[in-house]
């Protein structure tokens, strides 16, 4: 090896133009150019190592190869070495305040292979998660991590951190050009290192420091960075859960749902957020002990922004860190499943943020998004839309359900603004939007990819399901995709919550005049597979709390709330009701406050909430309310057209079941002696009374059970003299003798 200054430059030293390219953070190519190269048979070791004064070069084994000279004042370095073969090199390096080691991560292969190539180019890779974004694992016989990321128009990208001071010019990507992923594995890097890539658009501007799209864990807000993870393997317990699971017919099956924002259901004393260890220990009991099947969560992919609740994300990989780090995220999900509970995810495929960090105009180009704002642009949230005709888009996103699935054994991804996916114009004026290839305005696109992402996670995750909240009456949104549908298993159903929610809020004197908001449901109720919300969406933003909904005096009010949550508990569909309105929150939600438990202390609240428990028991005990949720042989109406007196009664049933017949009174008239149609004559057992002690009601009703006799030349074989207390539902189950 020569000495620090080359008396002559030899045929194996770099071209100054290319060292100037490396230490000016401009090299088209630094693998071919930096760590071991053979030029013209002799091997060379080009290494740019700023700060440095004198580097040493050694094998893995201690050898050393012998002094590099220096090129460039900025510390690039250059020198021959003896091997015989390409392999890792160490470098020692020192200057007058120190010396430090350094693993050289341009002597190092691809950790991508050709598969991969293969299968992320034709868009069908299942298993991005576990390629791209940043691994720790050994490699070539070093411990490191894997950094990988999709940015085919960049000239550079540059892993980053305080690791190499920020500076893009330390760690540039290797390009694979046939699919624009570019990658490293850099030595010695593990768990913890904060990162982000610095990408150089193909106009040649730095862009902003942009966080990994497929990182596993992220900064606390407000700062930004992504996080190499733990790759320690979670134990999972929930082997049973996840067995029983893959037997269900959701569609067959209780399903109650207790959605949540993890920010708000409780916080500590100081303050602050509860933990997903502590959302473990008193969420996961409490929904269990109120007989509720499925926790749904607000979106926890991590958001810069608390108030936009999880509905702008950055981080779709990521748990958001605001409750703790992925594992603790995977106990709390174990924890759920061991005590019974299922948990859906809100997932948010329909838009995402403009912040500098994330997504948008990520590689200087429009990469995720369309570059046409007509396209691209979502003028309800100001942020941007997928471009679902990119296959690595739906490929990005078409993982992550999966990943979401597979890593956090999570049970159900209800899909968020599915309408504002569906069509073009959506919230858009006449020529503000582009038309399909047809004229139309159906996005054939996010069709398309709604139907995979649908079809992949019921393929490879038996037993999870995929819930649409959609708001218009796209047909065969939760029809299989074999046969023309979009593949969902479930859909949210807008029009019983703002039909039912219209005559509940009516003084009861009107009511009589609305009678078909309550009905109406019913004609189209078995048109897809229905969860009935009672969301978030209904009480913020000035709406009131679904307790400030119901007209009338105190009493009154309560009693509406207790006999419209029996309703909707009887109507078909499965049942999902927001954190709060179990006990019958006063004020409408707010993410920035817990909510207000001590309203248990009173017993009209706590009468609400012992009825959703005594709710939530009788529907996952009874099959007639549950076995036939989505299909109409499961529902009979008995009295829908007693408009004077707001009476609805209907049966539900199921093969094999004892039926269940369902009468509610929408005035606070109470009604001795109402008759009512009976299938069947015998003794039937009032099961459910709202207007009951128990639940803080006036106690009135039928002494625990009615008796059916039978009639000649009715249309039904018997009847009954039922007392209907005010503003009340009665579940009445059959008992055979």
């Amino acid at each position: 090896m020569r000495g620090d200054v080359p008396v002559s430059k030899e045929e194996w030293q770099a071209d100054s133009r290319e060292v100037e390219a490396v230490v000016g953070g401009r090299h088209p190519n630094p693998f071919a150019f930096l760590g071991l190269q053979n030029v013209n048979g002799q091997w060379v070791l080009r290494a740019f190592i700023p700060h440095a004064e004198t580097v040493t070069a050694f094998k893995l084994d201690g050898t050393e190869l012998g002094h590099l000279f220096p090129r460039h004042a900025g510390g690039f370095f250059e020198g021959k070495v003896s091997i015989d073969q390409r392999q890792p090199i160490r470098y020692h390096a020192k200057n007058a305040g120190g010396e430090w080691d350094v693993y050289d991560p341009y002597s190092f292969g691809p950790v991508l292979g050709p598969m991969d190539d293969y299968y992320m180019g034709e868009g069908s890779h299942l298993r991005l998660f576990d390629r791209l974004g940043a691994h720790e694992m050994e490699f070539e016989g070093i411990h490191g991590t894997h950094f990988a990321v999709w940015a085919p128009n960049a000239q550079r990208v540059s892993v980053v951190g305080a690791f190499n001071e920020w500076d893009g010019r330390r760690h540039p990507m290797r390009n694979r050009f046939e699919n624009g992923i570019w990658e490293v594995f850099i030595p010695v890097l593990g768990t913890g290192t904060i990162y982000k890539y610095e990408i150089v658009g193909p106009d040649g501007v730095v862009q902003p420091l942009k966080a990994d799209p497929y990182a596993r864990q992220s900064e606390l807000r407000p700062r930004t960075a992504s996080v190499v993870p733990d790759p320690t393997p979670f134990v999972w317990t929930d082997d049973k859960y996840i067995e029983e699971r893959g037997t269900r017919d959701w569609r067959r099956t209780p399903m109650s749902i207790y959605e949540v924002h993890p920010g708000s259901w409780r916080r500590r004393p100081d303050g602050g957020f509860l933990t997903y260890d502590q959302l473990a220990e008193q969420l996961v009991p409490y929904a269990a002990d109120m007989g509720y099947t499925h926790i749904e969560l607000m979106p926890i992919s991590e958001h810069p922004y608390d108030p936009s609740w999880g509905y702008q994300p950055t981080g779709m990989f990521a748990p958001t860190s605001r409750f703790g780090d992925p594992a603790s995220f995977a106990r709390f999900v174990n924890a759920a499943h061991e005590a019974g509970l299922g948990v859906i995810l809100d997932w948010v495929p329909a838009h995402f943020p403009t912040d500098a960090h994330g997504l948008a105009h990520f590689d200087g180009t429009a990469l995720y998004e369309h570059a046409d704002p007509r396209q691209g642009f979502h003028p309800d949230w100001n942020t941007a839309i997928y471009n679902f005709g990119r296959k690595e888009v739906v490929s990005f996103l078409v993982n992550n359900a999966l990943f979401w699935l597979e890593k956090f054994h999570i049970d159900g991804l209800r899909v968020d603004a599915v309408a504002s996916m569906l069509y073009l114009d959506y919230s858009r004026q006449p020529g503000e939007w582009v038309p399909n290839k047809h004229g139309g305005n159906q996005n054939l696109e996010a069709v398309e990819f709604l139907k995979r992402v649908n079809s992949e996670a019921y393929r490879l995750h038996p037993g999870t399901f995929m819930i649409a909240e959609e708001s218009t009456s796209w047909p065969g949104v939760s029809h299989p995709v074999h046969t023309g549908g979009l593949g969902f298993g479930f859909k949210w159903n807008m029009g019983f919550m703002n039909d039912t929610l219209r005559f509940m809020s009516r003084e009861a004197v009107h009511r009589k005049y609305h009678h078909n908001d309550m009905t109406f449901g019913t004609v189209y109720a078995f048109s897809e597979n229905f969860v009935l919300p009672l969301s978030h969406d209904e009480v913020v933003h000035g709406k009131g709390s679904l307790l400030e909904k119901m007209p009338g005096d105190d009493w009154q009010q309560f009693a509406n709330l207790r006999a419209y949550y029996a309703f909707m508990w009887g109507h078909p569909g499965k049942k999902l009701l927001f954190m709060g309105q179990e006990f019958a929150q006063r004020d409408e939600w707010a993410d920035s406050k817990a909510l207000d438990w001590y309203l248990l202390e009173s017993p009209m609240h706590e009468g609400v909430r012992r009825l959703i428990a005594d709710l939530n028991a009788a529907y996952r005990q009874l099959p007639a309310l549950y076995e036939r949720d989505c299909e109409p042989e499961g529902f009979e109406w008995v009295i829908g057209n007693d408009h004077t007196n707001s009476v609805f009664a209907w049966l539900r049933k199921a093969p094999g079941a004892d039926p269940v017949l369902v009468v509610a009174n929408f005035t606070p008239v109470p009604r001795a002696g109402y008759k009512i149609p009976m299938p069947l004559v015998g003794k039937w057992v009032e099961r459910i009374n709202t207007d009951a002690g128990w639940y803080a009601g006036s106690n009135t009703g039928n002494q625990g059970a009615v008796t059916a006799y039978a009639v000649e030349g009715k249309h039904w074989p018997a009847e009954a003299e039922v007392f209907l207390p005010p503003l009340s539902t009665l579940f009445l189950k059959y008992e055979p003798e």
